[in-house]
């Protein structure tokens, strides 16, 4: 594994929070209610979500390609899409705003990349994470929050969502060993030991996802509270 030394390169007090997970566990709605709540919480703050692939006119096309079930990329040719938008967001929005003072709120980032790229389609680590170390150019989320949901719920969660929606995007039509993989994946990160050989990833808190939107949003309050 190769060895990577990740310090953020800024010194604001801008905060960048990370909602991750697999699909269904309800990171988006978390994201929302988040956000809400941070705008009450300092009205005098900038808080912004933004979600991964998209962000930018640059990110927002590659994630149509990215989702776009008429295309097949080569795993290889995806996961460089999807650090692609991730390094046009950092450099257009995440950076410039975290100095501003900015409370970002980003639905995926690191940790996805990990789990669908490297566990999901077996992609060396040491590649990806190389890329990764690029596209970020050293900033760190300040915390990440891993939504913990059981995986055969999150998958039903997720393709019924996806039922409904006419796009129904390529990364939901992968199969179910492939998501199998990919919540395996996001259930290692969880660990410490994983967490203190990836300082990139920053500190990471996982969150019970189960239970109702209200509960589940105390939970993710909790975890950032004291960061703002």
């Amino acid at each position: 594994m190769a060895s990577v030394t990740a310090a953020p390169s800024r010194t604001a007090i801008g905060r960048l929070i990370v909602l991750d997970g697999p699909d269904g566990a309800g990171k988006t709605t978390q994201t929302a209610q988040l956000v809400e709540r941070l705008r009450s919480a300092r009205p005098d703050r900038t808080v912004l979500p933004l979600r991964e692939p998209g962000g930018t006119p640059l990110g927002d096309a590659l994630r149509q390609l990215l989702l776009d079930p008429a295309y097949t990329p080569a795993p290889q040719t995806e996961a460089l899409l999807f650090l692609a938008s991730r390094a046009q967001l950092v450099a257009d929005v995440v950076r410039p705003h975290l100095e501003r003072g900015a409370v970002i709120v980003l639905d995926r980032f690191f940790l996805s990349t990990y789990a669908y790229q490297v566990g999901g389609h077996g992609l060396a680590e040491h590649a990806v994470r190389a890329a990764n170390t690029l596209a970020v150019a050293g900033v760190v989320p300040d915390r990440t929050l891993l939504f913990d949901y059981p995986e055969g719920e999150a998958l039903a969660r997720a393709e019924a969502r996806q039922a409904m929606d006419a796009a129904n995007d390529r990364m939901h039509r992968l199969g179910p060993a492939f998501h199998a993989r990919v919540a395996a994946a996001f259930a290692a990160y969880g660990h410490a030991d994983w967490q203190r050989t990836h300082p990139e990833c920053g500190p990471i808190v996982t969150v019970d996802a189960r239970g109702s939107r209200e509960a589940v949003a105390a939970r993710v309050w909790a975890a950032v509270e004291h960061l703002i």
